[in-house]
């Protein structure tokens, strides 16, 4: 019993000798991955700050921004503790580590499949110098002025002073028309006038009025004027013009304005705009032939 246990206490002090031998040895390597490790955290720090800046010059959201920034820390500290244990010679304990973070990062894309795609895109487009805080765009049926662009959605005020929140991914996966992007917009107007009108006369007084009213007009020749067809009351026409605009705002403030002033301009010439007219016609022979059909067939 004796012997047993004298060497089971010479077991443990030699174990324990060992590992006292085996940190002794590796102080300067734990030193050094204390200094590595460190200098990775001071890196990471001013890799943040200088990314934070870099980025906020082309993205002006602060959300996007600063996530960024985050990740490229992140990476620097990632580094920096795999360059750690591979100076303390823990290469086993850095391959499980790459294992499971391999198996986690797969198993969280999975579950966040939705969530991560539209982060991405979030980055996409917060990069994308064509989509700007400020622009009036029209995308997935919806059209409004670009309020905010975050990690995970999309926003939009409508003319309605309504918000409307659409998933970053589907501004990807779908057309976006941006009227932001050109310093002019036409207005297309449709309208008709009786068939008693004086064609000619109409259309000059159209284009006349059209160039008087908008400034960006600069002569009755720059408005285009085509008559389209011959109505159910009236002959149909178009009307096409540019002014200066960015919005839908401002170029239905022009197509309301030109209304008006082309109403004013026919009621004064007195042109007729008409509106639909509908014609039942009751004539005696009509109804002559329908009794008449009616008694011979009670007679058969």
């Amino acid at each position: 019993m004796e012997s047993t246990m004298s060497t089971a206490f010479d077991n443990l002090l030699d174990k324990l000798q060992g590992w006292v031998s085996a940190v002794i040895e590796n102080i300067p390597n734990l030193i050094l991955a204390i200094l590595v490790m460190t200098a990775a955290y001071f890196v990471a720090r001013y890799t943040r700050k200088l990314v934070l800046k870099l980025v906020n010059n082309r993205v002006p959201q602060k959300s996007i921004a600063n996530i960024i920034a985050k990740i490229s820390a992140v990476v620097v500290v990632a580094a920096g503790l795999f360059l750690a244990l591979g100076i303390m010679n823990l290469s086993k304990m850095l391959t499980s580590l790459l294992a499971g973070a391999g198996v986690a990062g797969l198993a969280i894309g999975l579950a966040l499949q939705g969530t991560l795609s539209n982060t991405f895109a979030g980055v996409v487009i917060s990069f994308r110098k064509r989509i700007q805080l400020g622009n009036w765009v029209e995308t997935n049926g919806f059209s409004g002025e670009v309020v905010d662009v975050n990690l995970k959605e999309f926003v939009l005020k409508e003319a309605d002073n309504n918000l409307v929140i659409i998933p970053n991914k589907m501004i990807l996966e779908n057309p976006l028309k941006n009227y932001s992007l050109t310093t002019r917009m036409r207005v297309v107007l449709e309208c008709g006038v009786g068939y008693e009108s004086d064609l000619e006369e109409v259309e000059r007084l159209t284009k006349e009025t059209i160039a008087n009213k908008f400034d960006q007009v600069d002569d009755a020749d720059d408005v285009e004027f085509y008559y389209t067809e011959f109505g159910g009351s009236s002959i149909n026409y178009m009307c096409r013009f540019w002014i200066d605009a960015e919005s839908m705002l401002e170029r239905l403030k022009a197509k309301t304005t030109a209304i008006i002033e082309i109403k004013k301009a026919y009621d004064k010439a007195g042109i007729n705009i008409p509106f639909p007219i509908r014609t039942l016609q009751f004539d005696n022979k009509l109804a002559l032939d329908a009794s008449t059909r009616n008694k011979e067939f009670s007679s058969n």
